[in-house]
């Protein structure tokens, strides 16, 4: 049952202050309405430090046990590894919070289903994973057209989610712990193609990739270039590329095939709408990072999860839905690995 009064602000405990979290700090602490960010988690003294002096957050913790036990947060955001994602979700729950986490849910499909059974037995609070991807104006227009039919019927989505190139290869020391670049990268294209298709069951996926540039990558059996498909029920189908390696820019670009038409989203990744000419030709400047392309979305998306919790309302997106991106880039990574196509029936389904 809703405790929120028409006044009341949702008290929320930001849980990790790294690159992206202190980005979802700022605009929870600025720019969501009905929000109050009361309190910070971190085992680093400067995050905490800088959340107090920048964001004027006055509750501090270094234990996330403690943040818990504070009855004066409502909500918890966490912006911490994919690892600790089931285990804080589970005690957040207990303890009596509203949960938004990042994406994904989990590495691990039994993780994902405990969490699932744990947040059935909490109806009156809400579990959102970030798949901000669902929350851009853009990629809101383009489902709202194939769902009113201006393509036809949808059959076949192509989706990439590609990289700027990091010499250092941050990535290369992630690679051990983040599920590989399906998962890590690629879980925001099968969320999209799921949504954009109308939510069909996987039936086989095949992948493949190749290490341009960071051979490092070879020691945790990952890529820094691959290509997967995933063939569903009904012949409809999912192209994926992800990449770490482009040259301009972060590029997200997705197409949507249909019996009518086609659509595409973001095909030319522009900082802005100015175009240069010269010596060269006519170009335009990049996004440099994910943030950059989705700053507007993560508010988005965060105002819708502080929505939902202050008026007892269905969210956009299901755990299910978590799990189930989970469940295809686990597949993927298999596939990776194996060299072999991966069918569904041998992926158990959960939940």
């Amino acid at each position: 049952m809703n405790s929120f009064s028409a006044g009341d602000s949702v008290r929320i405990g930001i849980v990790g202050l790294g690159r992206l979290g202190r980005r979802h700090a700022d605009n929870l602490a600025t720019r969501i309405s009905g929000a109050s960010l009361v309190a910070a988690c971190s085992p680093v003294a400067d995050e905490l430090r800088s959340a107090r002096d920048a964001l004027g957050v006055e509750r501090l913790y270094d234990s996330y046990a403690a943040l818990l036990a504070d009855p004066q947060v409502d909500a918890v955001f966490l912006v911490t590894p994919t690892s600790l994602h089931p285990a804080q979700i589970i005690d957040a729950l207990r303890a009596g919070k509203h949960v938004f986490c990042e994406k994904p849910l989990s590495l691990d499909l039994d993780a994902c289903a405990t969490v699932i059974e744990e947040a059935r037995r909490h109806p009156q609070l809400k579990t959102l994973i970030g798949f901000v991807r669902r929350f851009d104006a853009s990629y809101r227009d383009a489902f709202d057209k194939v769902r009113s039919g201006r393509i036809g019927r949808p059959f076949m989505v192509r989706s990439q989610t590609c990289d700027k190139n990091d010499p250092d290869g941050f990535f290369v020391r992630f690679a051990p712990t983040s599920g590989g670049i399906f998962l890590d990268c690629s879980v925001h294209d099968i969320d999209l193609a799921r949504w954009l298709l109308g939510n069909p069951k996987p039936h086989r996926v095949f992948a493949t990739g190749t290490i341009a540039l960071h051979p490092g990558l070879a020691e945790s059996q990952d890529v820094d270039n691959g290509v997967a498909v995933c063939e569903f029920e009904g012949g409809k189908l999912a192209v994926f590329y992800a990449s770490r390696t482009m040259a301009h820019g972060h590029d997200t670009t997705t197409e949507v095939i249909g019996t009518s038409g086609a659509l595409h989203i973001g095909r030319n990744p522009r900082a802005n709408r100015v175009e240069i000419a010269d010596a060269h030709g006519m170009s335009n400047e990049c996004t440099l990072t994910f943030y950059e392309r989705f700053a507007d979305a993560f508010v988005s998306e965060a105002q819708a999860f502080v929505d939902a919790v202050r008026g007892d309302e269905a969210l956009p997106l299901s755990l299910h839905d978590a799990l189930e991106a989970t469940r295809i880039g686990i597949a993927m990574r298999e596939s990776l690995i194996s060299g072999q196509p991966v069918m569904f029936d041998a992926v158990r389904e959960t939940a």
